[in-house]
C-alpha cells in the first residue's frame, strides 16, 4: 500500500498514449499506480481511450494534453504547461517517449523538417530536453526505438528534407536511429539522476504495420496474426519505466519463471557509431532548422 501511495503522488508523460501501445502503456503504468498524462494529437481520440481505460480501471489517474510532436510550437507549449503543473507541485517521475509514425509520402513540417524525422526524433528530442529540469532525482525516461536501427545510418545531413532522399522504410529507421543516438548522448549527460533506457516492441500489431500499399489486405491475413498484441509489445518499455537500471536495451518478455532479465547492454555498434561519426548533441535551442541543429557534426 505505502507503494501504491508513492506512486500516486508521481507522474509520467506517455507521449502516443491513444494508440495501440501508448493505450497498454497507460493500462499497465496506472495499474501500477501511476498519475499518467495522455499526451495526445488528436484529444477527442485520446479522451474516448481515457474513458475507456477508467471504465477498466476506475481509480486510474488520468489527464489528456495536446502534443503535436511534428510542431515545435505544440512541443514548446506542452512544455510549458508540464513546467506550470510542476511549479505547483507535480512530482514528474518519468517520460515514455512512444508516439511515432511511419509516413508514405513525403511531407515537410511547419517548422521545415521532413515530417517522420519531425514526429519520431525533433519533437521528442526537444520535448525530453524542455523536461529535463522537471525531473525528479531517479525519474525514468523511455525511448521507443526498433529493430530498424541497425540496418541504416545517418549521413551529416540527415535532418536536411529531400524529396529524392525519402523511403518510407528507410526514413522511419533513420528517424529511431537519430531517437537511438540522442538517448545514448543523454544517458552519459545525466547518469547518476536520472535512468535513461531504450525498449524495443517488436513486431506489434496496430496500425504501426499498415504501409498503405497494395498488399496490406494480404498481409493483415497472412502476417498480423503472427504479430505480438499491443500489451506484450509495450511491455518491454513498461519493464524500462519500472527499472533501477541505466543504459539498458529492454527486449522481448522473458517466460515467467525464467532466469532471463529482458535487457541487455545496449549494442556497442550504437557507441561506436556515436563516436565515429563525431556527433554531438546540441539541444538546447530550436528554431529554424538551418540556424538550430539538433547534431553538429565536425
Amino acid at each position: 500500500m505505502a507503494r501504491q501511495q508513492d506512486m500516486a503522488e508521481t507522474t509520467i508523460i506517455i507521449t502516443g498514449a491513444s494508440g495501440a501501445m501508448g493505450s497498454a502503456a497507460v493500462k499497465a503504468m496506472a495499474r501500477e499506480g501511476y498519475g499518467i498524462i495522455m499526451a495526445c494529437r488528436n484529444l477527442e481520440k485520446g479522451a474516448g481511450v481515457r474513458e475507456s481505460i477508467l471504465r477498466e480501471i476506475p481509480d486510474a489517474m488520468l489527464e489528456v494534453l495536446h502534443l503535436d510532436l511534428a510542431s515545435l510550437a505544440s512541443v514548446r507549449a506542452f512544455a510549458d504547461a508540464i513546467a506550470g503543473r510542476c511549479a505547483e507541485g507535480m512530482v514528474l517521475g518519468g517520460l515514455f517517449n512512444n508516439a511515432g509514425i511511419i509516413n508514405r509520402y513525403f511531407k515537410v513540417t511547419e517548422d521545415g523538417y521532413e515530417n517522420t524525422m519531425a514526429t519520431n526524433f525533433i519533437g521528442p528530442s526537444t520535448l525530453t530536453e524542455a523536461l529535463l529540469p522537471h525531473f525528479v532525482q531517479g525519474a525514468h525516461i523511455v525511448s521507443m526505438v526498433s529493430l530498424t536501427c541497425g540496418m541504416t545510418r545517418l549521413g551529416q545531413d540527415f535532418l536536411t528534407p529531400r524529396k529524392e532522399d525519402f523511403h518510407q522504410l528507410r526514413t522511419y529507421a533513420k528517424s529511431k536511429l537519430a531517437l537511438l543516438l540522442y538517448s545514448l548522448s543523454l544517458s552519459e549527460r545525466v547518469s547518476g539522476r536520472v535512468f535513461v533506457n531504450l525498449a524495443d516492441p517488436g513486431i506489434v500489431n496496430s496500425n504501426m504495420i499498415s504501409m498503405g500499399r497494395w498488399f496490406d489486405p494480404l498481409a493483415d491475413v497472412l502476417f498480423r496474426p503472427f504479430c505480438k498484441s499491443p500489451e506484450n509489445g509495450v511491455a518491454p518499455a513498461v519493464r524500462a519505466l519500472l527499472t533501477d537500471k541505466h543504459q539498458r536495451f529492454f527486449i522481448g518478455n522473458p517466460k515467467p519463471g525464467s532466469h532471463r532479465s529482458g535487457d541487455r547492454s545496449i549494442p556497442m555498434r550504437y557507441w561506436r557509431m556515436l563516436e565515429d561519426q563525431g556527433i554531438r548533441f546540441c539541444c538546447s535551442k530550436f528554431s529554424q532548422p538551418a540556424a538550430n541543429r539538433l547534431f553538429s557534426l565536425p
